[in-house]
């Protein structure tokens, strides 16, 4: 099995992609925030090392309800530890839309370390259900390593094809990609019956 919890040491190494890649995407969700966000929910979670140390820091964190959903159950009781009150950490299987009963439409949803690690098929399934965790206006934060074949651009079309409009990209000269994108398609109803995704056997990737 996948060590999930040491994956999160690339987090603490000086100039590493990851170090990188999480100060970026904790700079998007603190803009999110100053934006009025008040729901979040965050997809495979892990530690909730994006969310949770803005949110704890920001002057509206009593305004914020947020739910984390990860399946390791290590990970879980670490986010547990250092969430804020308003903060949900759900143990189970983040590819069920049935996780996010009664915490949506979000206003921000995060994809953080998922599409690196599952086939660009049940991507491409993913970005198709993400209006059902979405508010309309809502922003969406997706990671992805741009190894090859870089999926990044082809992922951004999909984006857009579902009612998602390209706010920024980035991250490119350190090897990974950000997309952050703002819903502006209608309301969708949850699915609890439907299952997006296989995390994939060949361990963790960014």
């Amino acid at each position: 099995m996948s060590d999930w919890v040491s994956w999160h040491d690339h987090y603490d190494r000086p100039g590493s992609p990851l170090e990188h890649r999480l100060g970026a995407v904790r700079r998007w969700i603190a803009a999110a925030l100053d934006d009025g966000a008040s729901r979040v929910v965050s997809l495979c979670a892990g530690q909730g090392r994006d969310l949770l140390p803005v949110l704890a820091a920001h002057p509206r964190r009593a305004q914020v309800r947020a739910r984390l959903v990860e399946l390791d159950e290590r990970n879980v009781a670490e986010a547990r530890r250092n969430a804020p009150e308003g903060v949900e950490v759900v143990c189970g299987d983040a590819a069920a839309l049935r996780a996010y009963a009664g915490a949506v439409p979000a206003d921000l949803v995060l994809v953080c370390g998922v599409f690196g690690n599952i086939s660009d098929d049940d991507i491409r399934v993913t970005v198709a259900a993400l209006p059902q965790l979405c508010a309309p206006g809502a922003m969406v934060v997706w990671t992805r390593g741009r190894h090859e074949p870089d999926l990044v651009p082809v992922i951004s079309g999909w984006f857009a094809a579902e009612n998602f409009d390209l706010v920024a990209e980035e991250g490119a000269e350190y090897g990974y990609g950000i997309g952050i994108h703002r819903y502006t398609g209608p309301p969708v109803p949850l699915d609890p019956a439907a299952h997006l995704f296989t995390f994939a056997d060949s361990g963790p990737r960014i």
